[in-house]
Parts: C-alpha cells; structure tokens; sequence
C-alpha cells in the first residue's frame, strides 16, 4: 500500500511537471475592444477605442514559447464619441481608413514576465510595419458562457508613438505646444472561446 502510494505521488509529480498543452482560443469580436488616449492641447486626454474583427489566441502558460497572438482590428470602427473627430481620423490625415481599413497584430515570441507574459510581434498600422510589445495580465480562469463553451479574458497594454506610423497630423499652439501628443497608450481587453 504504501509502494502504491508514493508510486501515485510520483506520478502526480511528473504530471505537473510536464508542460501544458497549448490551447487555442478564438477572439469575441463582440466582447473585445482597444481602446486609447491622446494628450489634447496639452490639457486634455481624449480617450476612443476600436473593434477587433478577428484573432487567435494560442496560450501555453508552462511553455510560453509555444504561444502566439494574431488579430485583425477594425481601423475604421475608430469611435472617439464625436463624429465630426471620427471622420477626420478616418480622413488621409490620420488613418485614410479608405486605403488602410484595418491593422493586423502577428506575435513572434511570447515570454513570461512576472504574472503574466510579453507578447513581441509586428503591428502593421496605415500600411507601415513596426515591432510592438503587448504587456499581457495573467489571463483569466475559464468560465462557460452561454454558448455552452468555454470563454476566457486576456488584457493587455502597449504605448505607440505614432509617427512611427506615419501619423504625423499636428498644429502649433500659441503656447509652443503641439495640438496633438506623440504618445497613445492602448489597452487591449479581450474575450476569447476556447477551441474545442
């Protein structure tokens, strides 16, 4: 009995320490959003956010090099709560969402960082290329939504610079300062189904 015993607690052992296999998730346009703030003027923070249209998801929480992200955001879903705003942003001198109607997320290593991991990829944005660190939260326990299947919640930040993109728009105040800021922090909020 007692051989049996250690010969389960052993075995217990082994199992945890095997890694994880990776799970694939598939991104709830529905439920995901990016939202974003700009400095105005230097007074203000003017806040807007765009939709995912699609992605995937793939975490290995023990093996983290074995995940990827991939997704597709909807550019032209850009809703800063004023209209005429939205459609200058929409308009050549921002993201000319004629021409570039959505930016594409491709991850190329995912690494722990504390609780939680450092997505590393390329951030394709009104048609220019540029590597781009998602900082990702722990992920959430699963919970069954009413779908019947499994449903799981990623956050995540990162900070562009938007020249980088070819996001160049500005104006000069009478203070000396831009109309516009440089940097746009995002925030990435994301429910993802399990792939089953």
């Amino acid at each position: 009995m007692k051989f049996r015993t250690s010969l389960l607690a052993f075995a217990a052992l082994l199992f945890a320490a095997l890694p994880a296999l990776a799970q694939s998730y598939t991104i709830d346009p529905a439920h995901s959003e990016i939202n974003f703030s700009i400095k105005h003027m230097a007074i203000a923070t003017v806040r807007g956010r765009f939709s995912l249209q699609t992605g995937t998801i793939v975490l290995d929480e023990k093996n983290p090099a074995s995940s990827s992200v991939t997704a597709v955001i909807d550019v032209a879903s850009v809703d800063t709560g004023v209209a005429q705003r939205d459609g200058h942003l929409k308009s050549p001198d921002f993201f000319d969402t004629a021409k570039f109607p959505t930016a594409t997320f491709t991850s190329h290593e995912v690494k722990r960082a504390g609780a939680g991991f450092d997505v590393i990829g390329t951030l394709t944005l009104h048609g220019v290329s540029k590597p781009v660190t998602l900082h990702m939260d722990a992920p959430s326990k699963e919970q069954i939504g009413m779908d019947g299947k499994p449903h799981r919640g990623f956050s995540a930040t990162t900070t562009l610079h938007r020249q980088d993109f070819g996001l160049n728009w500005n104006g000069p105040l009478k203070s000396g300062d831009n109309m516009l800021g440089d940097d746009v922090p995002m925030t990435f909020d994301i429910e993802a189904i399990k792939v089953q």
